[in-house]
């Protein structure tokens, strides 16, 4: 049966996994990036859970509310777990120093694993569309990931915004 599952997914999918595990791979590693880039496994990883929340349970209704509280309280913690005063930015290259961790590969692979899974049960079950504790714990976990996307790429567009500003951090902040 396993063999079938991996046999029928679309070549897309692999393809997408390729790009997340090189990205992730890639954030294990202090780097800098352009601040118009840091935004985009943010915006991938937000693609991927509506589109899963809009094929599996639709747009209207509870679930998309229950997605929405999710993106909230991950968003919340993740702004409340980075400290501003380690978020190097040089505005003047139009850069972020990005430390490296493993985090957002552990993300990124969670919910890719987390939205295959849900995509291949309702496959096979399909009445699953239509169990409220199933549908609830998967757009509050969608949700939960993707706020914690966002939470720290705003956290981390704070603090650019800071220094473009010229807000000066505590002496023992980073700098470029």
């Amino acid at each position: 049966m396993l063999q079938q599952i991996i046999s029928h997914t679309p070549l897309y999918v692999w393809a997408l996994l390729a790009f997340l595990v090189y990205r992730g791979v890639l954030a294990s590693r202090e780097r800098e990036v352009a601040i118009g880039k840091i935004a985009i496994i943010p915006l991938v990883m937000l693609g991927l859970s509506l589109q899963g929340i809009s094929s599996a349970f639709g747009m209207e209704g509870v679930a998309p509310v229950i997605w929405l509280s999710g993106a909230l309280a991950g968003g919340a913690l993740i702004w409340r777990l980075i400290d501003p005063a380690r978020i190097a930015a040089d505005p003047a290259r139009g850069v972020i120093r990005l430390r490296g961790s493993w985090a957002p590969l552990v993300s990124m692979l969670s919910l890719f694993c987390m939205k295959y899974v849900v995509a291949v049960s309702m496959a096979l079950n399909p009445s699953l569309r239509h169990e409220a504790a199933f549908m609830a714990t998967i757009c509050a976990l969608y949700g939960v990931f993707n706020g914690a996307f966002i939470g720290g790429l705003l956290r981390n567009w704070a603090g650019y915004r800071q220094a473009q500003a010229g807000v000066t951090t505590p002496a023992h902040a980073p700098t470029l």
